[in-house]
This record gives C-alpha cells, structure tokens and sequence, in this order.
C-alpha cells in the first residue's frame, strides 16, 4: 500500500491549509487513518486519527482548529487546518494501518509564519 501526502505549503499565522493524502491500491473505509507530525528536534506525534463508525480523535494542541475526514470513494483522508501558529510548523505525514501493520504517507512540509 502506498500513501501520497499533499498539500503543504508555507502560510501566515492564523491562515489555512488543507492536507491530502491519498491510498494505492484503496483500503477499506475500517481501517484506520491518521495524521501525524514532526517538527525539527522533537518526536513524531499523532494529531488526528478517523475511522469508519468511530468519532474523530485529535491531539489538545489542534482541537477546534483541524478536521480530520475521509471521502472513502476515493480512500483518501483529509486534514483541514484553521487557525494555524507557529508552533503547528512541522512535516506532515498520513498514516494507514492495515491488519496491524502501518503504512506512511512520504511526508509534506507545514510551515507557519509569525
């Protein structure tokens, strides 16, 4: 399985982006999907994770900023972000876990200007 991330890109804080990333071949809507981060010297952190009959999960820091969702017809997820700060800079990777093992996307930069 092969995850393509897109959609980063350098923006002004309090600006918006939207993250994409996209499976090949598609997976089922039951697996799990996620967006995580990592910025420059520190680990990489989960920020938000969907599955199919399940609430949305999201890390406090984004909360009421990003929305995590899916369009299954295309096995791709979304990440939209609102709000943006400095602190959200970061490389961004989509995540895919299938039968226990995890799938990442190749990453996409987030860089967000004071």
């Amino acid at each position: 399985v092969q995850l393509q991330a897109s959609g980063g890109g350098l923006v002004q804080a309090g600006g918006s982006l939207r993250l994409s990333c996209a499976t090949s071949p598609r997976i089922s809507s039951d697996n799990l999907m996620g967006w995580y981060r990592q910025a420059p010297g520190k680990q990489r952190e989960l920020v938000a994770s969907i599955r199919s009959g399940r609430s949305p999960n999201y890390a406090d820091s984004v909360t009421g900023r990003f929305t995590i969702f899916r369009d299954n017809s295309k096995s791709a997820v979304y990440l939209q972000m609102s709000g943006l700060k400095p602190e959200d800079t970061a490389v961004y990777y989509c995540k895919a876990r299938i039968e226990s093992q995890d799938y990442w996307g190749q990453g996409t930069q987030v860089t967000v200007s004071s």
